[in-house]
């Protein structure tokens, strides 16, 4: 049985090209002897009771938030530690793991070290540390809000065309009402029936969000979290593209929002009467429209550069809301203000001072919203002389890692993921088919099939350069981002079984084997010889998840 390919990864990709589709961002084939959010160097995604702290002091570092410096490092190996314990225990919300000091002794890091790693934990939604007596690192229920947000302004950042979007729409909303016509209840049919009626009731509103809530509700329906989240991903970019539209006649809208509507009335009846065939067509029809209506208003790509105007509303008068939320909504206001001026990387926003009087909040609030910003890598404080919040590039990593997360405490089955990933993966494929000619595909894809016997040993990853390779060149961003977090979510999740699969050199050529069958057929143009092979290669990947 072949070894699980853990596909596309933040680190331990081979050095065999670039992203398909040129962007300003950054490169995915990240150095694995640099590159730390998956590596534990053990081979597996836990650390041990003691990590060994070089830094030896308890003086306050300034660490990169996505790991890199000696600190960041141990920091981010700390982390995952200890987000691996949450997930052996079964994600037990208001436990305690202990206090500060218990934890710096079961790690054997300084305090800055944990700290650091407490905040990647808290940014990650897994845990809090609670302060005062009786106080310590507790267990919290994930809330995605902030990595969803930043998940779909990476992938407005790095160029996801309507085309993009369609594809993966279309790849998975069907399979959404097929599920949601399978399990359908009184509930939910109760539910189904209430957005539609919101939906005339808000037809006059502006925009076009009250067309949103019906697919988020089918892909909840379909009982899949996977689906789930990657729908209410694709429904809000979708949203955010139709903004960037001209300027659109109401009377227009209210009557594109009066066609969606019908058309939601004949997939939900549809899901009602459990005739989920009919669902599915009348689904991926309805996309199709929506994709046309976004196409034939021009949608325009937002100009980069610091001379794009920023819409007054996204930064003007107070924030209101409690501190923890607070810093969120500050934070996503900036995002907002980021990406309105084309994103300029380089540009400083403002000085402390400069964005404490523009949002009238705490230093403290200020500060927190800032520790997002920079963990999802949108800018970062720059201290001194000439300082103030700096655009950076935007990085997905932490954005995957808190998905990955999220979905192991929603409690994903096999099935779940099954039915996504092959969904996604052979989704990828068939572009790739269709590009077969290209030398590069060739060369980069046989340098992936190669990769797990000449990658660095003990690196986790490296069976999934195939996988990473065949994402990149299906030139689709956003289906590329979903796999990182299957794989991530499928990383995390089977290093903490009792049997976890196997990292051998006899299990690395095995994968190897089943690769190169697949690429046999994608250099053959054999389409339907290499989804044969890819399917049963992901059951094979499959089987390892208990």
């Amino acid at each position: 049985m072949a070894t699980p390919g853990i596909d596309l990864p933040p680190g331990g990709a081979p050095p065999s090209g670039r992203a398909s589709r040129p962007v300003d961002g950054p490169d995915t084939h990240t150095d694995p002897d640099t590159d730390t959010s998956t590596r534990t160097g053990t081979g597996a995604d836990t650390v041990p009771d003691t990590v060994t702290d070089t830094e030896g002091s308890d003086a306050a570092v300034e660490v990169s938030p996505d790991g890199s410096g000696g600190t960041g490092k141990l920091a981010s190996q700390v982390a995952r530690g200890i987000e691996a314990e949450v997930v052996r225990r079964g994600w037990p919300v208001g436990l305690s793991l202990g206090s500060e000091m218990e934890l710096r002794e079961r790690f054997g890091v300084s305090r800055s070290v944990l700290r650091e790693a407490v905040r990647l934990v808290e940014h990650h939604q897994v845990a809090r540390m609670r302060r005062g007596p009786n106080g310590g690192l507790f267990v919290t229920a994930p809330d995605t809000a902030p990595a969803t947000r930043a998940m779909v302004i990476y992938l407005e950042y790095v160029g996801t065309t309507v085309s993009d979007l369609l594809q993966a729409r279309v790849l998975l909303e069907p399979l959404a009402a097929g599920l949601a016509a399978e399990r359908i209840t009184e509930e939910g049919i109760g539910r189904l029936r209430a957005a539609l009626a919101d939906e005339v009731d808000r037809l006059d509103e502006p925009g076009i969000r009250s067309q949103d809530a019906l697919h988020v509700l089918l892909a909840e329906l379909s009982g899949n979290p996977v689906l789930r989240l990657f729908v209410d991903v694709l429904t809000q970019l979708t949203t955010r593209y139709a903004h960037t539209s001209q300027r659109t006649p109401r009377a227009r809208v209210r009557a594109a929002k009066a066609d969606s509507h019908t058309e939601h009335t004949v997939v939900a009846g549809a899901v009602i009467a459990g005739e989920g065939a009919r669902a599915q067509t009348r689904l991926t029809r309805h996309l199709q429209a929506v994709a046309a209506w976004i196409d034939e208003n021009k949608v325009r790509r937002l100009p980069r550069g610091p001379a794009a105007p920023v819409a007054a509303e996204l930064v003007k008068g107070p924030v209101e809301g409690p501190r923890a939320k607070l810093a969120e909504v500050v934070a996503a206001r900036i995002q907002d203000e980021i990406a309105q001026r084309g994103w300029p990387v380089g540009a400083v926003l403002g000085s402390e001072a400069d964005l404490l009087t523009r949002y009238r909040i705490s230093r403290a609030v200020l500060r927190e919203a800032v520790r997002l910003l920079e963990h999802h890598a949108v800018a970062r404080m720059r201290r001194g002389p000439g300082g103030g919040l700096v655009v950076t590039r935007p990085d997905p990593r932490a954005s995957i890692d808190t998905m990955a997360l999220h979905l192991e405490y929603r409690g994903v089955a096999r099935d779940d993921l099954r039915v996504v990933r092959d969904a996604v993966e052979l989704g990828v494929l068939a572009a790739v088919v269709d590009r077969h000619t290209e030398p590069q595909v060739g060369e980069r894809l046989s340098a992936a099939v190669r990769w797990p016997s000449e990658g660095p040993a003990g690196d986790p990853a490296k069976h999934d350069a195939f996988h990473t390779e065949l994402a990149d060149l299906s030139g689709n961003p956003v289906l590329a981002l979903f796999l990182r977090i299957i794989t991530e979510l499928f990383r995390r999740h089977t290093a903490v079984q009792d049997d976890p699969p196997p990292g051998d050199e006899a299990a690395a050529a095995e994968v190897e084997k089943f690769h190169q069958r697949i690429l046999d057929a994608i250099l053959a143009g054999d389409t339907g010889l290499a989804r044969h092979r890819m399917r049963r290669h992901l059951e094979a990947v499959t089987s390892w998840w208990h």
